[in-house]
């Protein structure tokens, strides 16, 4: 019995000792994922404030012309595709259903595209299925650490020397706020390059917030359109990693109260079964002594009858 009772103590302090891990990434993850819904949050607002901008200039006919000559947009000869993923564990199925996503992406693409992953562990998902993969990045501690990581995925993007540049870029992510699908996040694809005609007009027939026409200011649409064009691409990048930080906070502090339910029950078990235990000894023990005091007692009152 002492053994039983010893065993499960070891268990209760393994199990209290775990908890008490789970409970601080829970913290972690709660304090972690407010930059990151917050960021998404002034994203959309600003990349909204962007496509209103490129709209302005791409009603512009003069806009329209000098984009329509400009490098890059040309019909796609090869593909390359960002997969947004985690580089740690413990967030459920995040990396499962957004390399399920890009699996599917890639089916569609032409030729063998290339791709570049965001994190170990998508990675390493990757790599499970069969995909080749350009290059790998870290995923960013922080909301500062986003723009590094975008510029470097701009580089290694661009044509490599005795390669060719991507003439169509994908990315492939995890967005917050599909509570429908129950996890709080669900994958997304955009197709970010190439910049063509079909996306000028999807730009230029976004409705205007007001009555008045829009007008591009000083007369130089052409240095407004680039740097707008810069933008876009910057934030589509930005806001991309950021709502795949913002899922994957949330998707690991979901896994981390799952976690401590799980961990609760099983301690309010271990604890019910010890005490169990504990009584028993007890009782067996009182028993032993209660026999002993009435065995005693017998021969006590046989002794005294002689």
């Amino acid at each position: 019995m002492s053994d039983t009772t010893a065993n499960l103590r070891r268990k209760i302090s393994s199990a209290s000792e775990l908890q008490s891990v789970v409970r601080t990434m829970k913290a972690l993850a709660a304090s972690s994922i407010g930059q990151y819904e917050q960021s998404v949050r002034a994203l959309s607002d600003y990349y909204r404030t962007v496509e209103l901008g490129l709209s302005a200039c791409f009603r512009q006919p003069a806009a329209a012309a000098s984009m329509a000559k400009g490098a890059g947009y040309v019909a796609t000869t090869s593909a390359g595709v960002v997969v947004f993923g985690s580089d740690q564990g413990l967030v459920g199925q995040f990396n499962e259903v957004v390399v399920d996503r890009a699996i599917k992406l890639l089916a569609t693409l032409p030729g063998q595209a290339r791709v570049w992953a965001v994190g170990e562990r998508v990675r390493a998902r990757l790599a499970d299925s069969g995909v080749l993969l350009a290059g790998l990045f870290a995923v960013p501690s922080s909301v500062q650490a986003i723009t590094p990581l975008i510029s470097q995925i701009l580089v290694h993007s661009a044509a490599q020397p005795g390669d060719q540049a991507p003439s169509e870029l994908h990315l492939v992510h995890n967005r917050p706020g599909n509570a429908a699908a129950g996890s709080g996040y669900a994958p997304v694809t955009q197709r970010l390059l190439p910049l063509d005609a079909v996306w000028r007009g999807t730009m230029a027939g976004l409705a205007w917030p007001t009555s008045n026409a829009p007008e591009v200011m000083m007369g130089d649409t052409a240095a407004t359109l680039s740097a707008l064009v810069r933008e876009y691409v910057f934030v589509s990048l930005f806001r991309a990693c950021a709502e795949s930080l913002a899922s994957e906070n949330a998707s690991r502090l979901a896994a981390m109260e799952r976690a401590d339910r799980n961990i609760d029950e099983l301690l309010e078990g271990f604890h019910g079964t010890f005490h169990r235990l504990r009584q028993r000894g007890i009782d067996a023990e009182l028993f032993d002594v209660v026999s002993g005091f009435e065995a005693l007692s017998e021969d006590s009152g046989r002794t005294g009858s002689r």
